[in-house]
């Protein structure tokens, strides 16, 4: 699918693109290319020269295959977007982006949220979007706050994960559920910190390339400092991910504790009537006077009984059984 977006009034505007006949007649600052066909990339790189990477090309992580200007002057990123939803796990998507012939071409395998807020964004404020350029730093600065978005989700559900960790009654079930928890949490965070290393190297590799204007370059040097702050961010909840990982470990082990802890007791107690039964199970004919005792046996029974009973009497007043 090709979005194609152009410059009108300070805005930008979608032109709807069915055929080959509508690309060529327009004059975008913008050709966005969701999951491409064939036919698709034809177009592309006939009417404007520009070849588009391939899937395996795009997902390239050298350093030198991200971000690097070819031999006609073309720019190339490859830069990281997060995806955070409620229906699937949290994933990166890699975008390409080629700066030509003052348009910006990107292609990425599925539509993401942050470049449908970027759409939104434009057609709303006049006059935020220059050129081309404006475009890709609008972006990234999107980019930057979506993650921040994220990390306050992050932030949210640890401290729901507190709560239940830190209640009376913590149960080895609300210690399963807590891990998972916090296992999703963590991973989000850690693809939240990678997508803004990412968004940085891209940010500054621009801004080597003496291509921005004044103001261009000071944007691009706030969006650096955005991505400052969120570092502190992450590295805050990397803290908070691993203290409530402790906690909750710890919880577990002393309910195990207290388990064994019981069978602990129990096993001490039923000592003294195994060594009851055990002595009165020594059929020997001699000096035995129970053998010849009619209350022998109920006699025998309650000594056992009474055997255990005291032990655990014994525990329970010295508060070993809390």
């Amino acid at each position: 699918m090709i979005n194609v977006f152009v410059l009108h009034n300070g805005r930008l505007s979608q032109i709807n693109v069915e055929n080959r006949a509508d690309l060529e007649n327009t004059l975008p600052i913008w050709v966005d290319l969701t999951d491409p066909n064939e036919e698709e990339r034809e177009w592309v790189k006939s009417i404007y020269g520009v070849t588009l990477p391939g899937e395996d090309e795009v997902k390239d992580i050298e350093a030198s295959a991200r971000y690097y200007e070819a031999d006609n002057g073309d720019l190339h990123l490859r830069t990281d977007f997060l995806i955070d939803d409620d229906d699937e796990p949290a994933r990166t998507v890699t975008v390409a982006f080629i700066l030509a012939r003052d348009i910006l071409f990107s292609v990425h395998t599925i539509d993401l949220p942050v470049f449908r807020l970027v759409r939104m964004r434009a057609r709303s404020r006049p006059g935020s979007i220059a050129d081309y350029k404006d475009v890709l730093l609008d972006l990234y600065a999107t980019d930057a706050e979506y993650s921040a978005d994220a990390l306050e989700g992050i932030y949210q559900n640890l401290e729901d994960v507190s709560r239940s960790v830190l209640q009376k009654n913590f149960s080895d079930q609300d210690a399963a559920a807590a891990l998972n928890s916090i296992a999703v949490e963590e991973d989000l965070n850690g693809r939240i910190r990678r997508n803004m290393m990412d968004t940085r190297r891209a940010v500054s590799f621009l801004m080597r390339g003496r291509l921005l204007n004044a103001d261009q370059f000071e944007e691009a040097r706030q969006i650096l400092r955005d991505i400052e702050s969120l570092d502190g961010h992450t590295s805050f909840l990397f803290d908070k991910i691993n203290f409530l990982m402790d906690a909750t470990v710890g919880f577990i082990n002393i309910n195990q504790n207290k388990i064994i802890k019981i069978f602990s007791v129990a096993s001490v107690a039923f000592l003294p009537p195994t060594l009851i039964a055990s002595i009165y199970g020594m059929n020997f004919k001699g000096w035995f006077p129970e053998l010849d005792w009619q209350l022998g046996y109920p006699f025998a029974l309650a000594l056992m009984l009474g055997s255990a009973v005291t032990p655990f009497w014994y525990f329970r007043r010295r508060g070993w059984l809390k």
